[in-house]
């Protein structure tokens, strides 16, 4: 098979690597870097560190407004799919590059799969829902990190295409970790003791482009008693800028870190307080308490087993709950055991949808489901 993998930020090259390594040994796969993250340390310090070859295309589109880098990918990639003519075309997670991946694979009718299909934060004012929506409606095979999806992606009407295979950010976790603890100085570097910090990362444009949830997360974080590590993502250190409050000195402000170096904060942490989804599965496979600084979020399931707590980001709330949460003695596998890269190969081997048969999936329904929700396909 000749694939075109379509990557374009962060979470999307961590999903990427073990995909890659499964599919290449045995068909092609061509790499497309939309460049939505184009920085060093929020691009090519995951291809280096994680082992990802080089791109086949950049498409260099660079930051800008949704619609805006979101036409650009579309129309960039549409090139290189009438160049490379692929069988399948991959898209991954909830980014403006998938979207644009799917929208492309869509209308040139190429069949296209979405890894970690079927996740829902029910908050359509986010502009990765919409992207999650979007994809899947339009997705031939749907890849599932967690059965809440499945069960998603069913009330959908989505179900003959839809294949439980486990997250492939844990099998990324897993075969980089011992490299990790081996590589990474990150804590002696920074002089941090295991256990003795709390680690905070904000992205979110729900937090980062409303300058007064922003300024509430500052407050909660000055009020808050503890080291705290905050590695900022470039949007949020421009909206920081901006605010007419300051963080506090036991807050340290960084630049963004590479994959070792943020799993080794991750892993060392006493708690971790986050926007990101990534950020809380990861948090999730180390088993460390995760505060997620919204009021939704698409990962359920960690919070129903008691792992992730939702606090939004008023002051007093986040404060009440930052050491007296404490997450149960179980832990269940909610995302599988590390395996999941392989069986998405396999699966795409043996499905017809790869070899240009009928697609997998009620497509009427969907399409029904689509317009029930606004889009039209």
């Amino acid at each position: 098979m000749k694939i075109v993998s379509v990557v374009g930020a962060r979470p999307e090259f961590i999903q990427a690597a073990p995909v890659s390594r499964a599919l290449r040994a045995s068909h092609q796969e061509i790499l497309v870097h939309t460049g939505q993250h184009y920085d060093y340390q929020m691009s090519q310090t995951f291809f280096d560190e994680l082992g990802i070859p080089a791109p086949d295309f950049n498409l260099e589109v660079g930051s800008g407004p949704h619609g805006q880098q979101t036409g650009e990918i579309l129309a960039r990639l549409e090139r290189v799919l009438v160049k490379t003519q692929p069988d399948l075309v991959i898209v991954r997670g909830d980014t403006n590059s998938t979207v644009a991946g799917a929208l492309a694979a869509s209308k040139m009718q190429i069949p296209m799969a979405h890894v970690e299909a079927g996740e829902r934060s029910f908050d359509r004012h986010m502009p990765e829902e919409i992207n999650r929506l979007v994809a899947d409606c339009l997705a031939d095979l749907h890849f599932c990190a967690s059965r809440v999806a499945v069960q998603n992606l069913a009330a959908e009407g989505i179900t003959a295409s839809v294949h439980w295979v486990g997250d492939v950010m844990l099998d990324a976790l897993l075969q980089n970790r011992p490299l990790a603890r081996r590589k990474s100085d990150v804590l002696a570097r920074l002089g941090l003791t295991r256990g003795a910090y709390a680690l905070v990362t904000v992205h979110r444009a729900a937090n980062t482009d409303d300058p007064a949830r922003l300024r509430q997360i500052v407050q909660a974080l000055n009020s808050v008693p503890e080291s705290i590590v905050f590695p900022a993502h470039p949007r949020t250190r421009k909206a920081l800028a901006g605010l007419d409050a300051e963080l506090a000195a036991h807050v340290r402000l960084l630049e963004p870190v590479g994959y070792y170096d943020m799993m080794m904060l991750e892993e060392n942490a006493r708690l971790i307080a986050t926007d990101s989804g990534g950020v809380q599965r990861e948090a999730y496979f180390l088993g460390i308490p995760c505060l997620t600084l919204r009021e939704e979020t698409e990962w359920i399931g960690t919070v129903e087993a008691g792992w992730n707590r939702l606090v939004g980001t008023e002051p007093t709330r986040v404060r009440e709950v930052w050491f007296n949460f404490a997450p149960p003695a179980e832990h269940p596998a909610i995302f599988g055991n590390g395996e999941a890269a392989q069986r998405i190969v396999h699966i795409l081997e043996s499905n017809p949808v790869t070899f240009g048969l009928p697609r997998g999936h009620d497509r009427a329904k969907s399409e029904a489901n689509a317009l029930a929700m606004g889009m039209s396909l």
